[in-house]
């Protein structure tokens, strides 16, 4: 489709205005975001995000706009195994809650820095190399299988990330938090703190989920406006959903394999792509039906707690 160098500007300038609200405004001061505020804040990004599906309903047809929905969808999905991640991470280095906010909102910033150069490339290689479809496919239904037998424990381990490795070796690290700073000076030397460090796992982190996420809705898009857009109102409203379910997404233990199998179910369609082409709408129903019974079957089989 078309799209006019107005939209482009125009919604990046929505972003930052967003971002500056968010920041400048309802959270100028560190607090602990409770669960009401995260819910209402979950409310106006979903929110959002459908008043803009109806805009390009409007102006680009039901086609584009089932694809953003169903993309939007898809990177919401994937998007909630982010949350397993950040809880551990705050957990391991007992990050004060009411800095979370900030952490997540530089660690948001980056990420959507790294989503737009990763869906500008991948749009790009499919463009040039039809050929590369299959071998994103291929990946993605070896990473729904993978995820289906790996178990969770151990997931994160922050002080063996090699990026963090690498880090160390070049930039020194406070040994304590120094409240929501990202770098100190004690005795005129400058030192990183380690709030800096979740920070750059939680970059990292992103950047492999990203390797997961795009090629999925590659699946779906080869527009690069629909592709990026959705991914963005997705990633924006992740930080508020981290808050509104970081208390109860341990109790939806099933979610984790519904996830998988979304990642094989689009890894399939990217695969037979030339022999047979599944079509959005279908996708999008296959993508729900997953959620929901991933969900409803966390409800009826809770997950036992071992014994000791």
């Amino acid at each position: 489709m078309e799209i006019s160098i107005y939209e482009w500007v125009g919604f990046l300038a929505f972003v930052f205005l967003m971002l500056a609200v968010d920041l400048g405004i309802f959270n100028k001061n560190s607090h602990e975001v409770k669960i009401k505020e995260a819910l209402a804040w979950s409310g106006v990004w979903i929110g959002l995000a459908l008043i803009f599906n109806y805009g390009v309903y409007i102006f680009h047809g039901p086609d584009k706009a089932l694809e953003f929905l169903t993309s939007y969808l898809i990177e919401k999905s994937l998007s909630v195994d982010n949350l397993f991640v950040f809880i551990m991470l705050f957990s391991f280095f007992n990050v004060n809650p009411k800095y979370q906010h900030k952490v997540l909102f530089w660690g948001i910033l980056g990420a959507l820095i790294m989503r737009a150069i990763f869906i500008f490339a991948g749009v790009a290689l499919i463009n040039k190399f039809h050929w590369i479809i299959y071998v994103f496919g291929a990946f993605l239904v070896f990473t729904g299988v993978k995820m289906l037998f790996t178990k969770d424990e151990g997931k994160v381990k922050p002080d063996k990330n090699p990026l963090v490795k690498i880090f160390k070796k070049f930039f020194p690290v406070t040994n304590e938090m120094h409240g929501e700073k990202f770098f100190v000076k004690i005795n005129k030397k400058s030192f990183a703190t380690p709030l800096f460090i979740v920070l750059l796992v939680i970059e990292f982190t992103d950047l492999i989920f990203a390797v997961d996420s795009i090629p999925a809705i590659l699946a779906i898009s080869k527009d690069t406006f629909i592709i990026f857009t959705s991914n963005v109102f997705a990633i924006l409203g992740l930080r508020a959903l981290y808050f509104a379910l970081a208390g109860i997404t341990k109790y939806f233990h099933f979610l984790k394999y519904g996830l998988a199998a979304i990642l094989t179910f689009v890894g399939v369609k990217m695969c037979i792509v030339s022999f047979y082409k599944i079509e959005t709408l279908h996708s999008l129903f296959v993508i729900l039906a997953i959620l929901v019974a991933s969900v409803l079957l966390s409800l009826i089989f809770p997950e036992k707690k071992h014994s000791h």
